[in-house]
């Protein structure tokens, strides 16, 4: 007779047993006698057949209305079983998730709790796998203070008692291996607190799919089935993520490149994108594709910058295997691809990560340190180990799983300041005093390590717009470890200058110049990004000042001076053809506008931009070091005239850039020369193919011994108004 006591059969119906693997199952009470416990809520009768003959072993007793069952069994040894249940007069036999042993391993549940687990994404989590020759799936989630965990799904009507989970100590981690669970199935954690209240339904830290927001369950899936072809890019991609390798960037909201308007304005799918997108950037020659975040999000508006699966690709667009696809797709095209990484903060969303098992768990509990004022979501406590592991696990996941190139790192000024968007009063200093958030800027340094370790032709890019030292210099060296970081003052400067009439600017001359004071130390990426065409900013077309006609050959000088800053490159969507509108994240860019002869001429310059930029080591290869640039002409503000040289590192490839920021022709312009030479122009933004006047140098301009911006030759050329021409000497 199984003699387990009242109160711990109470505890297992109420679902508050923590220990519940404990007693469900089968069990040696005694020297030969096996106890079958079974919980199966609503059930009318119970039994226990043999696992190969299917005959009956043993008839059990109903001991708790609630649906336990227990009975013994004297046996040498214990039984391979199943469970018969009768629900309604319906018998169905059934696997025990009770008999089954923890699927986690020592070593795993130790490097988690040190928060050194680079994989966890391999145990965490839904895992297809088959035990004992049964296939089905296991379910892993920390939730250390929680009272009870189960898995509730439709395989089990979402019924929080009928799947607890196993406690592991001290890890947290909650586990249960369910036979008969297959790909595609939904599901969710159900957690009671501290307390014994019931907690919303969680969606899984680690999912790896989730439904179509607005739904919000986890889906099982299969995360290692993608056969890829993308090893011939795997072997050479070095090439596409260097500092002295061209680098231009087209970075893409897949949700509203393009729709299907004709369709309900459907989004196209990972797989449309792949045939259509990944065409388009090549022919228009960027050599990277940026995509804003994939991780799935509940929030349209939020543009995914408020993820909750981190471990999923949005369902928006796909499967898991769809977006594979794109990838895969992307490389043999030889397009790199980098998706927004969003570790600084997280949504309140019922569902998510907040207040995850009844206590701030991912979060800081002190609001002052765990809640974003500016976008009123929540702060990863970067100083718990088991936090910190979940997201360098995740960064290292979408380079190993998805083959994703990098991660450009959103917001990283507010993770390296606990004072970011703060008033006096409103932050906690660190225990020295200071401003600094010394666990961000120590989880930052960690995941970048691991990353260029673990994946050496990776890019990780950091979105930063401070001043903070270092960003982009080796965490060996007191940096932060990144290899690149976006130069926001370059942007905020150049875009406040073409912004202006031009008979203002030369009152704003420097603001074009003063970036080459720290171009250098930093590896900087020049961004145009989402950010500068939204929120009442409207599109950078907009932006430009006077008529049509000036408003693109503004745009075109300010692209081919951008194009010859020192800096990789990087231009959102739209803006590589002017579009008009600011862009609206429910609709489809305005292809529309590609009919009229200045839009047709801006993209063919951006495509020809691009294609100089990559044949033309001068442009890139030299780009964060300062021999790689010298000022010809800084000061010629009443004119608004800037010339430069860009090198290569041999130095004995350069070319000579001037742009001509009025919207008047300036004839015979007389430039210093560093070597004599015939100097011939390879590119001109007045060309009537790109929608200018065809104010051009047709012929190679000779250098002359005429001394000239302290060099003792010159040239004589013709600039065109609002305009910029590129010159290499023969």
């Amino acid at each position: 007779m199984d003699t387990l006591a009242t109160e711990v059969i109470q505890s297992i119906v109420d679902s508050n047993c923590e220990d519940i693997f404990a007693y469900l199952g089968c069990h040696e009470i005694d020297d030969g006698q096996w106890a079958f416990r079974v919980y199966l809520p609503e059930a009318e009768d119970a039994e226990i057949f043999d696992y190969d003959s299917k005959k009956l072993l043993l008839k059990l007793t109903k001991v708790h209305g609630g649906g336990f069952f227990s009975g013994v069994l004297k046996a040498e040894r214990v039984p391979k079983y199943l469970i018969n249940g009768c629900f309604q007069g319906q018998w169905l036999l059934q696997e025990d998730p009770y008999r089954f042993a923890s699927t986690l391993g020592e070593q795993d549940l130790y490097l988690f709790g040190e928060g050194t687990h680079e994989n966890a994404y391999n145990f965490m989590g839904a895992q297809l796998k088959t035990i004992d020759g049964v296939g089905g799936c296991s379910f892993a989630v920390w939730a250390p203070n929680a009272k009870r965990v189960s898995v509730v799904g439709d395989f089990n009507f979402w019924d929080g008692r009928k799947h607890g989970m196993r406690k592991h100590v001290p890890s947290g981690i909650w586990e249960i291996f369910i036979p008969g669970v297959d790909e595609g199935a939904h599901y969710k954690f159900e957690l009671k607190a501290s307390d014994g209240s019931l907690l919303p339904h969680k969606a899984d830290p680690y999912g790896f799919y989730a439904q179509n927001p607005p739904e919000q369950a986890s889906k099982v899936y299969n995360n290692r089935r993608y056969q890829w072809k993308d090893d011939t890019w795997n072997q050479r991609k070095y090439q596409y993520t260097k500092c002295d390798k061209p680098i231009s960037i087209y970075e893409v909201h897949l949700g509203s490149w393009r729709r299907v308007p004709e369709e309900n304005n459907r989004y196209l799918s990972y797989r449309e994108l792949a045939e259509q997108l990944i065409p388009y950037v090549k022919e228009l020659g960027f050599t990277h594709l940026q995509l804003m975040p994939v991780s799935e999000y509940p929030f349209d508006g939020s543009w995914g910058y408020q993820p909750i699966g981190l471990f999923a690709p949005t369902s928006r667009y796909g499967t898991p295997d769809d977006f594979k696809y794109f990838v895969d797709q992307c490389h043999q095209a030889e397009i790199a691809v980098l998706i927004d990484w969003v570790p600084g903060h997280f949504p309140t969303d019922q569902h998510g990560l907040g207040q995850f098992d009844g206590t701030p768990l991912y979060e800081h509990a002190d609001s002052r340190q765990g809640f974003h004022p500016d976008w009123n979501t929540f702060i990863y406590n970067y100083g718990r180990k088991e936090v910190s592991n979940y997201l360098m696990a995740n960064a290292l996941f979408w380079l190993d799983v998805f083959h994703i190139d990098g991660l450009r790192v959103d917001a990283v000024a507010s993770m390296l300041y606990l004072d970011y968007s703060r008033n006096d009063g409103e932050w906690v200093p660190n225990c020295y005093g200071g401003r600094e958030n010394l666990e961000a800027i120590d989880f930052l340094r960690h995941v970048n390590v691991r990353v260029y370790k673990n994946f050496p032709d990776a890019m990780m890019v950091a979105e930063e717009s401070t001043a903070w030292p270092g960003v982009s210099k080796p965490v060996e060296f007191g940096g932060l470890g990144f290899g690149f970081k976006w130069n926001m003052g370059w942007m905020n400067d150049s875009l406040d200058y073409i912004s202006k009439q031009p008979v203002h600017r030369q009152f704003h001359h420097h603001d074009m110049t003063f970036s080459l004071y720290y171009a250098f130390s930093e590896n900087f990426i020049l961004p145009l990004s989402h950010d500068e065409v939204v929120h009442g900013k409207g599109s950078i077309l907009t932006r430009m000042p006077g008529d049509t006609w000036q408003k693109f050959a503004n745009m075109r000088a300010y692209y081919t001076f951008m194009w010859a800053h020192p800096g990789k490159k990087l231009l959102f969507m739209g803006c590589e053809f002017g579009q008009g509108p600011e862009w609206d994240h429910d609709n489809s860019l305005c292809w529309h506008q590609l009919a009229l002869t200045e839009h047709q001429g801006l993209q063919r310059l951006v495509r020809d931009l691009n294609h100089l930029y990559k044949s033309t080591p001068a442009l890139y290869e030299a780009d964060g070091e300062e021999q790689g640039f010298e000022w010809v002409e800084a000061d010629d503000r009443h004119n608004s005239v800037f010339a430069f040289y860009r090198k290569a590192k041999s130095a004995s490839s350069k070319v000579l850039v001037i742009c001509n920021f009025t919207p008047v022709v300036r004839e015979n312009y007389r430039v210093g020369v560093s070597e004599q030479g015939v100097y011939s122009e390879v590119l001109n933004t007045d060309k009537s193919d790109y929608g200018g006047e065809n104010v051009i140098n047709p012929e190679p301009k000779c250098s002359e011994p005429v001394p000239w911006h302290y060099r003792d030759q010159s040239i004589q050329v013709t600039l065109p108004p609002l305009g910029a021409v590129i010159l290499m000497c023969e």
